[in-house]
């Protein structure tokens, strides 16, 4: 490798406007949701591809929506936390040391029990969203604010679908 590719020490600075603490603050917390992000995403593929029982089409079509939602939103919060001069993360490792998100690495688990999992891990990631907003917008951070707003929705709209899904077995 090239020294100059290779051992930089520093990162270059990305203009923004925002605060120094605030770049840090927001940056740190996209990078603990971006964490509970995977973490969820992960977890929803593991119960699609897990997926059994009479309901299994439905389920199983549920969450392989679910989880691409989910993966769509990775990139724009990783981008994010560098587009205001943050660092995001960096490895495997570094999501499952920050994720907030429960694993469940279970042989089995009854389809409703995956359904009411997800819907439960789903509404705390909407807590943790709402709670960046408001760091967001005590700081002026209308953009990330914004695409927080519409994460809030479709989290939203997941926990709603199985919350429907969990009742109608």
């Amino acid at each position: 490798m090239r020294p100059s590719t290779c051992c930089r020490k520093t990162s270059p600075t990305t203009p923004t406007t925002l605060s120094e603490d605030a770049v840090r603050d927001i940056s740190t917390e996209l990078t603990l949701l971006l964490s509970d992000v995977f973490a969820l995403y992960l977890k929803t593929r593991n119960f699609h591809w897990h997926m059994s029982g009479p309901h299994f089409r439905d389920y199983h079509l549920m969450l392989d929506d679910q989880g691409d939602q989910l993966f769509s939103m990775t990139d724009a919060i990783a981008e994010r936390a560098r587009k205001i001069g943050g660092t995001t993360i960096r490895s495997i490792g570094q999501i499952s040391r920050l994720q907030r998100v429960v694993d469940n690495d279970a042989e089995y688990v009854e389809p409703l029990g995956m359904i009411a999992e997800l819907r439960d891990d789903n509404a705390i990631l909407t807590r943790n969203m709402r709670e960046v907003h408001s760091l967001c917008e005590e700081a002026g951070d209308v953009a990330t604010a914004s695409l927080l707003e519409n994460w809030i929705d479709e989290t939203e709209k997941r926990t709603w679908f199985l919350f429907e899904r969990g009742q109608h077995a």
